[in-house]
Formats: structure tokens, C-alpha cells, sequence
């Protein structure tokens, strides 16, 4: 369905893939695996025809549909739940008014034995084809049952999205693709926003998808109830595995080993003809069989073992200065948004030293309370900071306020401040931009 042919992909004159080729076929549930920066976000959008590789191609059949779900999105929240989720059947309102341009242009030519005739009725028929399969008797109840499988409530389907967190967002950008009936969906951590019912849901629907699906996820048993072929990423190269990823992890340290195993077999040959052809070099009786050797290490094809990324990030908090024995103390604490309550009279007392989890379903709160602490929002009640707290704080979209025409290393030199300056390149090596990457 879709060939990925001999792709070569390179940032600031650093291969990222070199001479990487596969096939998508017809209903194929794909695991794409490796370790972070590996390229697997970015496979996905050369895929997707949104990012172009260096060399290579991508060849996919004109009439094909292709849904994509990036890890990271900009959301528009002019519309609601409903709304943003109906854009699902754009695609099928833009082919009803292409059928009906092209029905009155067939009916209106008399060249019926010409090229561009034929031409007219054969897209006419492919386009009739496609609407049979999206046309749905009842669209309004296939958005209703996507929306409540990945967890709204029908309360929340004419709220407005930007109620919602980036998480439910998340959902909304996942249901209309969901509804598309795309012939590959490219899929890059759709987990990342969901909880356990909504997951359960969506293997349920994605082993059902009459189509491909190339999915990226660390959430292991997931890709494992979906998937029954796995593509790993690795230093540049793919391994293409036929099988689920538990499987492919078994059998991937099995080659390894078999590598490892034929390469000492064939290193020890290789010495011991070494040290034959030495020894008897220059004994004439020993001529024949000096040169057979010769020509046998010559002819030698030889074992070479693949390599393995066994970089690791290296993170070490630095101690926090002492605080007060209550860095935290809430009290009463209440917020809304308009007449929706989010929750109300939240009392609670963070000690020192304590590891605290906020943990509910999506949207109960959990960054909304974060944010408060923050003094990001305003809120209802008593939060008190305590003596000589210091605050770091990670957000869910920490991500998207980065500024991308900035270098790695640039934005940590923004940031870092007192006696960590002299040690950034130490600390980009510990996250693993040691090198080049730290310029990208």
C-alpha cells in the first residue's frame, strides 16, 4: 500500500536514517519502536507527506487516505465537543459536492469515446465507491458512540473545547480521526492522554480497523494487544520483525546472541588461519596450502555484529534548599469555570520531604490543582506557600513553550543560572544531546 523506499533523512549533516526501506500493506497493525530521538515521530510524518526526507522516496497510491495524531497539537477552541468532531465529515461533504460537479459535467459532454471522458467517469465511479463506504445512515450516532467510548459524557458534547484539558482535547483530535475511516492511521503516543477505559476502548476499536495501523507507544501491552509486526528504529537502520513485541524482544536478543556467538566462532578461524599462514609462510612445502588459506580469508565473508543504542539518561535532582517543615498547606480551596465546579474545598497539608501523587480520571482536576498552587488561575480559598519554597514546575505542554528556532543548547543557556553555567556540557550530555545535538 505504501512503500518507503531506501529513505535517508539528515539534521545538519547528521544522518538520522540512511537507506531505510519497508513496505505498508493492506491491514497491517505495526509496532514502530526504538529509544527516544531514535525517529519514529519523525518516520510518522514523512509517512503522513508532512516532512520531506533528504534522499528517498515515499510512494503511496493517489486515492489514499492517511489519518495522523502527533504527540504534540495546536487546538482550536472556537468550536464544541460536537462541533470540532462533526469536522470529521469534511472529507465526505467535499466528495457529495465533487460527485455532483462531476455528474453534471459527464451528463453534459458527448465525446463519450474520448480520453478525457473516460477519464471523468472512471474518478466519477472511484469517488461514488469511497461514498458508499463512508456514507453512514446515521453519522450524528457513529460521533456520539466514538465520543462516549473515549470518555465524554453526552453533558460534555455542546461545552466548549477550551473547558477542557490538553488531554480531552487530545480526545476530540482522536475521535475525528476515528470517524474519518482513513486507510492508514499513523498514530504517535495516542495513549499518552488516556485513561484505563479509554485505552481499553480504543485497542478494541483499532484491532477492529479494517485498515493499517503504524503505531508508536511506550505503554507496552497496549502495542502488544494491537500490533502483530514490529519495526525497530536503531542507529539509523531498521529491523523489521513479523511478530507482536513481546515476541520481537525475545527474538531480537536471540539474533543478537546468534550474532555474537557466529562472530567469535569466525574470529577465532579467522586467527588460527592467521597464525597458520605466518608460521608456514616462507616453508616450501607449505607453499600450496599458505595460498590456499590466503584465498580462503580473501574470499571470507565477514560476520558483523549490529549495533546497540545503549545510551541511558543520566538525571540527578541537586539538592533543594531547606524549607519550611509545610511547603504546602490548602485550604477550602474551590474552583470553577463559569457553572462548571471542578472541585471544591480541597483541604490537605504537603509535609517536607514528602512524595505526593495527584492521580483521577481525566479532568477531575489534577493540573487545574497544580495550576492553582501555581498561581497561574485564580481560585476560590487558601493556598499557602511555605517558608523558602522553591518551586519547579513541569506542565503537560511544557513542550510547546519551547522556542524551536532556538539550538538545544541555547535554551539551556537562557535558562541556567549561578554554578550549573559551567556545567552544560555536562548536563546536555546526561539528557543525552552530547555532540552534534546539542546544535539542533
Amino acid at each position: 500500500m505504501i512503500s518507503i523506499q531506501q529513505l535517508k533523512v539528515e539534521f545538519s549533516a547528521r544522518p538520522l536514517f540512511d537507506n531505510v526501506s519497508f513496505v505498508i500493506n493492506d491491514n497491517d497493525k505495526i509496532a514502530l519502536v526504538g529509544k527516544n530521538g531514535a525517529g519514529k515521530s519523525t518516520m510518522l510524518k514523512i509517512i503522513a507527506g508532512l516532512q520531506q526526507p533528504t534522499e528517498g522516496n515515499v510512494a503511496r497510491p493517489a486515492d489514499i487516505t492517511i489519518g495522523y495524531l502527533p504527540q504534540q497539537m495546536l487546538f482550536d477552541d472556537k468550536r464544541t465537543v460536537r462541533q470540532e468532531a462533526a469536522l470529521a465529515f469534511e472529507r465526505l461533504d467535499n466528495i457529495n459536492r465533487e460527485i455532483d460537479r462531476l455528474s453534471t459535467t459527464v451528463a453534459e459532454r458527448t465525446d463519450y469515446d474520448s480520453t478525457e471522458y473516460l477519464r471523468l467517469v472512471d474518478r466519477l465511479t472511484r469517488l461514488t465507491d469511497e461514498q458508499t463506504l463512508l456514507r453512514s445512515d446515521n453519522n450524528e450516532a457513529a460521533l456520539e458512540k466514538t465520543l462516549l467510548g473515549l470518555g465524554f459524557e453526552r453533558t460534555d458534547f455542546d461545552r466548549p473545547t477550551a473547558e477542557f484539558s490538553g488531554g480531552w482535547r487530545m480526545r476530540v483530535e482522536l475521535a475525528k480521526l476515528l470517524l474519518q475511516h482513513n486507510d492508514v492511521l499513523l498514530l504517535d503516543e495516542p495513549t499518552n492522554h488516556l485513561d484505563i477505559e479509554s485505552i481499553q476502548w480504543l485497542e478494541f476499536f483499532l484491532k477492529a480497523h479494517r485498515g493499517a495501523v503504524v503505531l508508536v507507544s511506550h505503554d507496552r501491552a497496549f502495542i502488544d494487544n494491537i500490533t502483530s509486526r514490529t519495526i525497530e528504529i536503531s542507529l539509523g537502520k531498521i529491523y523489521d520483525y513479523q511478530v507482536s513485541y513481546s515476541r520481537y524482544v525475545q527474538l531480537r536478543n536471540e539474533r543478537l546472541e546468534q550474532q555474537r556467538r557466529a562472530y567469535d566462532n569466525q574470529q577465532k578461524m579467522i586467527k588460527d588461519t592467521e597464525d597458520f599462514i605466518e608460521r608456514f609462510r616462507y616453508k616450501a612445502t607449505k607453499a600450496v596450502q599458505v595460498q590456499s588459506r590466503i584465498k580462503q580469508l580473501d574470499k571470507l565473508e565477514r560476520i558483523e555484529i549490529d549495533e546497540v543504542d545503549n545510551s541511558r539518561l543520566r538525571l540527578k535532582f541537586p539538592p533543594a534548599p531547606r524549607s519550611g517543615d509545610y511547603p504546602v498547606i490548602a485550604d477550602g480551596v474551590t474552583k470553577r469555570y463559569g457553572e462548571l465546579l471542578v472541585f471544591s474545598d480541597v483541604t490537605f497539608t504537603i509535609k517536607r520531604g514528602e512524595k505526593v501523587a495527584f492521580v483521577g480520571k481525566n479532568g477531575a482536576g489534577k493540573s487545574t490543582l497544580v495550576k492553582c498552587i501555581m498561581n497561574e488561575i485564580p481560585f476560590d480559598g487558601d493556598l499557602t506557600i511555605g517558608h523558602n519554597v522553591k518551586i519547579a514546575y513541569f506542565a503537560q505542554n511544557q513542550a510547546q513553550l519551547l522556542d524551536g528556532e532556538l539550538t538545544v543548547r541555547d535554551t539551556i543557556d537562557y535558562a541556567a543560572t549561578g554554578e550549573i553555567r559551567t556545567r552544560i556540557n555536562d548536563l546536555l550530555g546526561a539528557f543525552m544531546f552530547g555532540g552534534d545535538a546539542s546544535d539542533k
